[in-house]
């Protein structure tokens, strides 16, 4: 059987929403960035735990010196908000394209909204982070100052591991954030590449991917019938390599 069962008009390098990598190997970043196709660079503390960083300020100081032309976001450590704020300062002063990333609370359930009027007001580009109500993105928006770019992070990936669509809930934060001006809405935590179709129609700006779903793009309009026989012959390869035996 043959004919194409994709999408013929679907290709990765034609998406308007923009793609940031979303990991903390410093090596891998420098990478993605060179191959020019990602727009920014997103990491937090549990990335960064996972690549075994340990300096966390000699980290952020290598990827600011190898990537200065691109967004990045640093996640502060933190859970009190007056510690957070000076944080916040020491990693916005590691490079002018640094967004600072704020969670919308701390651990205590606390909301970080005067903080993040503090510092938006003091001029540092902020990505405030763990975001998964319209509500709180309503109230981040309003706290954010228009004059300086920011970037709400709405967590689709695990509102849908919760059983609900990310969808409306990304459209009506978009709709919110272009009358803000100066904010653009990023769909973080994603599971897998049909995110990035949902991201764009929904109106997200940014997307985030991890290295795996970066690499997979490609696949982005392949011939479905193509798709199954290169997964054939996957699993025929493997289970060859493996020596397997059944008779």
């Amino acid at each position: 059987m043959t004919g194409n069962n994709g999408r013929k008009d679907l290709n990765y390098k034609d998406l308007k929403i923009e793609i940031y990598a979303d990991g903390a190997d410093v090596k891998k970043m420098k990478e993605e960035h060179d191959r020019g196709f990602v727009k920014g660079f997103t990491t937090n503390p549990t990335l960064m735990k996972k690549a075994g960083v340990t300096d966390y300020n000699s980290f952020a100081k290598e990827v600011c010196e190898a990537i200065n032309d691109l967004p990045l976001s640093f996640e502060v450590f933190s859970d009190d908000f007056e510690t957070m704020e000076k944080e916040a300062k020491v990693l916005a002063g590691f490079g002018e394209n640094v967004y600072v990333k704020i969670p919308v609370t701390n651990t205590k359930g606390e909301h970080s909204t005067e903080l993040i009027r503090r510092l938006s007001g003091d001029g540092l580009k902020l990505n405030v982070t763990a975001m998964f109500t319209v509500e709180q993105a309503r109230e981040v928006l309003d706290a954010l100052n228009p004059e300086v770019p920011s970037i709400v992070s709405i967590f689709a990936g695990r509102i849908t591991n919760a059983g609900i669509d990310a969808e409306p809930i990304i459209k009506e934060v978009s709709g919110l954030a272009k009358k803000q001006g100066n904010s653009r809405v990023l769909w973080a935590s994603s599971r897998e590449l049909f995110n990035v179709i949902q991201a764009e129609r929904s109106g997200a700006d940014i997307i985030t991917l991890t290295d795996d779903l970066l690499k997979a793009l490609p696949t982005l309009g392949k011939d479905l019938y193509d798709y199954s026989l290169d997964t054939v012959k996957m699993f025929y390869n493997d289970g060859k390599a493996l020596g397997y035996k059944i008779i």
